[in-house]
């Protein structure tokens, strides 16, 4: 017998059992992500889809703003474009598909008291307010000799008044800090933005072009008196953007006296305005900017 035939004298092992099946773990339901914190816009005057104030809450939706907004039903009504059926409620919608909250208001600035209520709404709906951005305007044409007393004071009360109290407002709750508001890696303060649109039209518009000089002083001032919040303050002046109100004439005349050869649109403005509320537009404060494609005043 060689070896390799000799037996065994091991004892034969059983063979191990087989090793019951474990049930994989339950998985817990994947909780969704918390959503960022996205900082909050205020924009007056967004009444119609075509216009500056529409413009602008497109732009900052889209840069990671909520946004809540103003509009007046009443006053596109008496204006000769007349109002736009739905359109606060079509706008919110498309602020929302952008990825904003939104809280559209309906106020009449010529109330003293709307400011307050604006931003308690606002507040209630979406939190602090970080960027305020004043687009509404009362604008009814008429000169030194035909302008009525109650047409210049209600230009006041809209233009420049509720302007006032609309940065008074801002200024008595803005807190700042490092959450308030969008930021880069190291920012020091300077969150908040005040951006005011104004106009130089004067002749043939006395009422409007004279309230919204005042708007401009004011506007100035919060870049020096609100400096200790954090906040700057920038006056816009758009230049020719037809939103409805040229007729054929005018818009001919205007386009063969701009450099560029074409009018103003609402984006125009609005990427200038989404430049001033970002971190790279901190530096930008105290300033009347011409965004007019170079159009002689």
């Amino acid at each position: 017998m060689t070896i390799s035939e000799r037996p065994s004298t091991a004892p034969e092992r059983a063979a191990p059992a087989p090793t019951p099946e474990r049930a994989a773990p339950e998985q817990a339901p994947e909780e969704a992500a918390p959503r960022p914190a996205r900082p909050v816009a205020l924009i007056t005057g967004v009444g119609r889809s075509i216009g500056i104030g529409a413009g602008i809450a497109r732009q900052l939706a889209a840069s990671g703003w909520d946004v809540a907004f103003t509009y007046w039903t009443p006053y596109d009504r008496r204006m000769e474009w007349g109002a736009e059926d739905g359109a606060a409620a079509s706008i919110a919608r498309e602020l929302e598909n952008a990825g904003a909250r939104t809280a559209a208001i309906e106020a009449d600035l010529t109330g003293p008291d709307a400011p307050v209520r604006i931003f308690d709404e606002a507040e209630q709906r979406l939190g602090p307010v970080t960027a305020l951005v004043l687009s509404h305007a009362e604008s009814v044409d008429s000169g030194l000799l035909d302008t009525t007393v109650a047409a210049f004071d209600r230009h006041f009360a809209v233009n420049a008044r509720a302007s006032w109290l609309l940065i008074r407002e801002y200024g008595l709750r803005f807190r700042g800090g490092p959450e308030s508001g969008p930021r880069e890696p190291g920012a020091g303060a300077g969150a908040g933005r005040i951006v005011a649109l104004t106009s130089d039209h004067t002749v043939g518009n006395l009422p409007y072009g004279a309230s919204k000089g005042a708007l401009d002083r004011i506007t100035l001032a919060a870049a020096h008196e609100l400096a200790h919040l954090g906040v700057t303050a920038n006056v816009v002046n758009p230049g020719p953007v037809d939103t409805g109100w040229m007729n054929d004439d005018l818009r001919e005349a205007i386009t063969r006296g701009t450099p560029l050869g074409r009018l103003g649109t609402p984006q125009d403005t609005a990427h200038l305005v989404d430049f001033l509320c970002s971190p790279q537009g901190q530096w930008v404060n105290g300033q009347l900017l011409k965004s007019n494609g170079g159009a002689a005043p």
